[in-house]
């Protein structure tokens, strides 16, 4: 259960999110060259997951899917630990209307999806819980709904 509207729950982590790896993406930088520049950032996996999906979008190129839940669980692991230290303990909310938590919340959404794909039922439905959890807006925004 979120603390959205509870004012008893943990507050909202914030993100501050990597500009430098954030610029370098909207600039047109392959997201490899950023992953391998800020590996901590997790927009950059979040770009790289999702384009191994896209390739593979009928989860038929199992290759591609399994690519996509490499690159979807770094970059959950490197968003766990940035919601750690800003003082996350394993629950609340993150909301995704914090631009900086979006590439931690896409990187959820994606291995949600790869699971799916290889018939990892158990973790799919963890991937919902944790973004339901963190903001149920966030599985809309991903497409999850």
């Amino acid at each position: 259960m979120t603390s959205f509207g509870d004012l008893l729950g943990p507050q909202p982590v914030l993100l501050t999110g990597d500009d430098e790896a954030e610029s370098d993406l909207l600039n047109g930088v392959a997201p490899a060259q950023v992953a391998a520049a800020h590996p901590t950032a997790s927009i950059a996996w979040a770009y790289l997951a999702d384009a191994a999906l896209g390739a593979s979008a009928d989860g038929s190129d199992t290759g591609k899917v399994i690519e996509a839940y490499a690159y979807a669980r770094t970059g959950y692991h490197r968003g766990l630990d940035q919601l750690r230290r800003h003082g996350w303990k394993g629950f609340g909310p993150v909301p995704w209307s914090h631009e900086p938590n979006q590439g931690f919340l896409r990187c959820v959404g994606a291995l949600a999806r790869a699971a799916k794909a290889v018939g990892e039922e158990d973790e799919y439905l963890r991937c919902l819980d944790l973004l339901n959890d963190s903001d149920p807006n966030a599985v809309q925004h991903l497409g999850l709904a």
